[in-house]
């Protein structure tokens, strides 16, 4: 099944973690795109020429941490509206954000494929 038309932009800071999960995107369809922490994904998504329609996001990263990636994604009326899939060690509980999912680290590769596909 072919998600040409789904670009997938994955925030992780483990550069090993971030490149399987583009390599699994790419190989089920999707339009994989990359950032390293919050700040590298907000500069890329404001000057993109076009925008993903998902965003996975890790939490604990350097530099900008996930929590204040939301913060400044919220006020930004461009980037609000694309949901956000939050991955996570932390408890749901504690995490706090405005997110269409939520996945649990280490995280089940079909359970993820699972969750981008219902918002793709």
């Amino acid at each position: 099944m072919s998600h040409q038309d789904c670009a997938v932009l994955v925030v992780e800071d483990d550069p090993e973690l971030r490149q399987m999960m583009v390599v699994m995107l790419a190989l089920e369809g999707f339009e994989p795109q990359s950032a390293t922490d919050g700040q590298d994904a907000l500069e890329r998504l404001r000057t993109a020429d076009s925008r993903p329609r998902l965003i996975l996001l890790d939490m604990m990263m350097p530099k900008m941490d996930g929590w204040e990636f939301c913060r400044q994604r919220a006020l930004d009326p461009g980037l609000r509206s694309i949901p956000i899939i939050v991955l996570s060690a932390a408890p749901r509980d504690r995490l706090n954000v405005d997110a269409a999912a939520f996945l649990s680290k280490p995280f089940d590769y079909e359970a993820l494929l699972r969750t981008i596909r219902q918002h793709c």
